[in-house]
């Protein structure tokens, strides 16, 4: 049952190597300075490393848009995306696979109840503005600089023609190998949450469940390069606009920065310790980034060139990517739940008991009749996200941030603290923890909790190194840090809710 389930997210990672192989060799098969073969075999390789090594920081994005919690419901969104794509791909357009899993999870989102995180489809959303937008900057850049130095250089014909053929191929594995560490999220970044993987050990190196799943996913978009990748490459590569091989180069380099911009969490880390701003790490659309390099170089050479049909094409494939997906993933999710009898999502309870009016009494700026309103609703419990802010709502709450405030007070997420239990233990003394935060995690055996907050709260007070430090720039890592720590607590310590209660 669990390969079926998967079958779609791998129906999409074929869908995706199909379609956006193109964004990566796209410019330099359709300039025939790189056979197919060639191409495809370096773009598979380096796509399955990118993703292994470094596909998880864009997914974690991907996940707070929409945390689909069960199998089924994993399987019909990627199966929406996939099929979204795929028909984009029959009609030789380089579609967005980003925008395509984005509209899916929410169409999932509608379906269940839940919330859909505005601050992280805002996020996403930005980036397929900025996405092109920066690819064309750094090909205007890049292409006016190596223009100018061709133009004052020496160097013979045939040598520089060689030049750029193993320019390409280098630069075509660069972001082959960024493809994946930003584009791994769209097609297994659904399942992450369900995932049927456990970590393992493989002489000596931790291989995680999320990278079982990566690996898995970023083999069958090598096979999608194989197998369908290339008449997609052609309309890249010299549909939009006809591209010199050295403007194929610049094309393909600029949209490898711009996908490896979004994709790094080293570069990211590094950004925050040296107190810069930090690019927000999201799963962007490498059609988009491709297609913005290639109308940049276009316009560096006077826009004479840029066939204005074709853009206005792949523009409409781009506004009504999501739409379609959208709507596929919630129709299928109706029939798979009421024809085929699966559960596509598991329900996810708020309960405002005492601690969330307690915690709400201290910390929130409430007037005295809308915290009686909401004293009103002690004891209550709602099935769905969606009807408690409504709720909210109806009590005169009209600040959006002020009742996503309450609802993540007021989430059910039980836990049990059982450091007896031995792979447990192992797991939280694996090292990355250090003595003290396990010890003080130790101290709170056998202890439940409701709400994850309450778990923070109870950390904090028995270890300072359980405290985030201050909102300032300089302490940014750390607490960032620290988050991801007590989300691995979270997962750790998870039960169902019928143990919890």
């Amino acid at each position: 049952m669990i390969l079926i389930y998967l079958s779609s997210g791998l129906f999409l990672g074929w869908s995706l190597g199909a379609n956006d192989a193109a964004n990566v060799f796209g410019t330099a098969v359709g300039t025939k300075m790189v056979r197919f073969r060639t191409a495809a075999f370096i773009c598979a390789v380096f796509l399955i490393l990118g993703a292994v090594t470094s596909g998880a920081g864009a997914s974690h994005t991907l996940g707070k848009l929409g945390a689909v919690n069960e199998m089924a419901g994993a399987f019909i969104v990627a199966f929406a995306a996939a099929i979204t794509v795929a028909g984009m791909t029959k009609l030789e357009l380089p579609v967005s696979t980003s925008q395509a899993v984005v509209g899916a999870i929410i169409g999932w989102n509608f379906f269940s109840g839940s919330l859909t995180d505005y601050s992280s489809l805002t996020k996403i959303v930005s980036s397929w503005i900025l996405c092109p937008i920066l690819a064309g900057i750094f090909a205007m850049i890049l292409f006016k600089i190596l223009t100018y130095v061709m133009d004052h250089s020496r160097i013979h014909m045939f040598r520089m023609d060689a030049l750029t053929r193993i320019g390409l191929i280098l630069v075509g594995a660069f972001g082959s190998y960024s493809l994946g560490a930003n584009n791994i999220a769209n097609v297994m970044g659904v399942f992450v949450e369900s995932s049927p993987f456990r970590n393992i050990e493989i002489l000596g190196f931790a291989f995680t469940g999320v990278q079982q799943l990566f690996l898995i996913g970023s083999i069958f978009i090598g096979i999608g390069v194989y197998t369908y990748s290339y008449k997609v490459m052609g309309t890249v590569g010299s549909g939009l606009v006809r591209l010199s091989p050295l403007a194929a180069l610049v094309a393909v380099l600029s949209q490898s920065i711009v996908l490896f911009l979004f994709a790094s969490e080293n570069l990211e880390n590094w950004l925050i310790s040296h107190n810069l701003p930090s690019i927000p790490l999201v799963p962007v659309s490498s059609s988009q980034a491709v297609v913005g390099s290639v109308l940049g170089i276009g316009l560096a050479m006077g826009a004479r060139n840029i066939n204005f049909s074709v853009m206005g094409r792949i523009s409409m494939g781009w506004v009504t990517t999501p739409l379609i997906s959208c709507l596929i993933s919630f129709f299928t999710l109706f029939v798979m739940q009421n024809t085929f009898d699966q559960k596509v999502y598991q329900p996810i309870t708020y309960r405002v008991d005492s601690q969330v009016t307690k915690k709400l009494q201290n910390g929130q700026n409430f007037n005295p009749d809308t915290m009686d309103q909401i004293l009103k609703l002690s004891g209550r419990q709602f099935e769905t996200a969606s009807e408690f802010m409504e709720r909210l709502q109806e009590m005169g709450i009209e600040k959006y941030s002020l009742r996503k405030s309450i609802l993540d007070f007021a989430k059910i997420e039980n836990m049990k603290i059982n450091v007896l239990d031995k792979k447990k233990m192992d797991r939280l003394a694996s090292g990355w923890l250090s003595e003290k935060q396990v010890a003080a995690v130790a101290s709170l055996n056998q202890k439940t909790y409701s709400h994850t907050w309450t778990l923070d709260r109870d950390l904090a007070e028995i270890s300072d190194h359980w405290k985030p430090r201050p909102q300032l720039p300089i302490n940014k890592l750390y607490n960032k840090d620290l988050r991801k720590k007590l989300e691995f607590l979270y997962d750790l310590f998870s039960i169902q809710i019928s143990e919890g209660r």
